[in-house]
């Protein structure tokens, strides 16, 4: 009987195709524009994530002065050497800490320069930073100790000043300092902030002291927590020692921050999903549209077929019959407007995903869902149309021109 009842619809459908796609419109805008958004929504939370693990390992950024507000913060009084060993020694849980101090400096080779950001760190630095080194070796101890004229630069150095030509040995020019290229780091492309990660050249932070800045002052402490360790607990004992240490008393403020990149991810991922909400909302209109659309198509095809009507009910169809009839002619149209919608929204969200340099991540409960939405929506629009139908009477549907 079901069969039967679908067969039927499949048939009116068939017979008015061009006005069953545009009642159907709706429902294939609505169902692809969600299932798009939740998935490049779905890739972009992805590539944050993967972004900010990129950055470092269980890492902990401690910078000088009270935070106000993003990228603000006031009295900064910056930190010294002793402050890094002091951590080295009484934070148990931490893996490794590199002091860093940075200055924008323009780098120079032969007729070629480019204006860079030059740090100053030690080798913690690659690993709290989850930095590789493509080719080339990391500072010797004497060279960090000596504060030796060395660099290792990334790959966008590489190729604005050194093009295809081999890197290792040669010197480049920052300011006054002439150093000579050890190394080159693996590439890690742009972060969540859209900054390039591979425009940096790194010296050892005396190298950097005494022959760039002139200071022994260090602008921020990276600190790569050991895996499995709290990170919320070494911030707790970092901000201890660190108020020790600058003499803070109970009732001052911290004059410092210390900054977890876990707390980073979640802000970052809790925006990106809650913009994706909020797009997939306004998406789901269309679904709304959509089902006013088939109601309003459905209740013309009850007017158009009163007389078949009447003569279905004449020779014996039951009310269910009839209302199963529409129903089930309804449900086929949204569920077949959800079908053409999910092939579209895939095949766009794999173009929009290559395009906007996002993963392509398939989620299958939000494509079972919005199917299971666009049926519904036929049920529920559907039924005052076929429950119409259902109620005519024979004999004035049989005299219906």
């Amino acid at each position: 009987m079901l069969w039967n009842t679908i067969l039927l619809s499949l048939r009116e459908i068939k017979r008015n195709v061009m006005r069953s796609f545009l009642t159907i419109l709706g429902i294939v805008i609505g169902v692809g524009a969600v299932i798009t958004m939740v998935t490049i929504g779905g890739g972009a939370t992805q590539q944050v994530r993967q972004q900010i693990a990129s950055m470092g390992s269980n890492m902990l950024m401690i910078s000088p002065g009270k935070r106000l507000g993003p990228g603000q913060s006031a009295g900064n009084v910056p930190f010294k050497e002793a402050d890094v060993e002091a951590i080295v020694r009484e934070v148990s849980s931490i893996a490794a800490v590199a002091p860093v101090s940075s200055q924008s400096i323009q780098a120079v080779l032969g007729n070629q320069n480019w204006t860079t950001q030059v740090t100053g760190s030690n080798n913690q630095y690659f690993y709290v930073t989850n930095r590789t080194i493509a080719t080339g070796r990391q500072f010797s101890e004497s060279e960090l100790r000596a504060g030796a004229a060395v660099c290792i630069i990334g790959e966008t150095i590489r190729k604005k000043l050194f093009g295809a030509q081999d890197v290792l040995g040669e010197k480049i020019r920052l300011q006054k300092l002439s150093c000579e290229v050890i190394g080159l780091l693996g590439e890690k492309g742009q972060n969540t902030m859209g900054m390039d990660q591979d425009d940096i050249v790194v010296v050892p932070l005396r190298t950097l002291q005494r022959r760039v800045t002139g200071n022994q002052e260090i602008g921020m402490i990276q600190v790569s927590v050991q895996q499995g360790a709290s990170t919320d607990k070494a911030k707790q004992d970092i901000t201890k020692l660190m108020r020790e240490r600058r003499h803070l008393a109970p009732s001052d403020d911290d004059n410092f921050h210390v900054m977890d990149m876990k707390e980073i991810s979640t802000m970052l991922t809790g925006t990106t999903q809650l913009l994706t909400a909020l797009l997939s909302a306004v998406a789901a209109v269309s679904l709304l549209v959509g089902g006013i659309g088939i109601m309003n198509i459905m209740l013309v095809s009850v007017t158009e077929r009163t007389r078949e009507i009447g003569v279905r009910l004449a020779i014996g169809a039951l009310e269910r019959e009839v209302l199963m009839q529409f129903l089930v002619e309804a449900v086929v149209l949204s569920s077949l407007g959800g079908l053409i919608g999910i092939i579209l929204a895939l095949a766009a969200s794999v173009w929009l995903a290559g395009f906007l340099r996002v993963p392509f991540v398939f989620n299958g409960p939000i494509v079972f869902i919005a199917f299971l939405f666009s049926a519904l929506v036929g049920v529920i629009f559907g039924y005052f149309p076929a429950l119409k139908a259902a109620r005519l009477d024979p004999i004035e549907a049989l005299r219906h021109e």
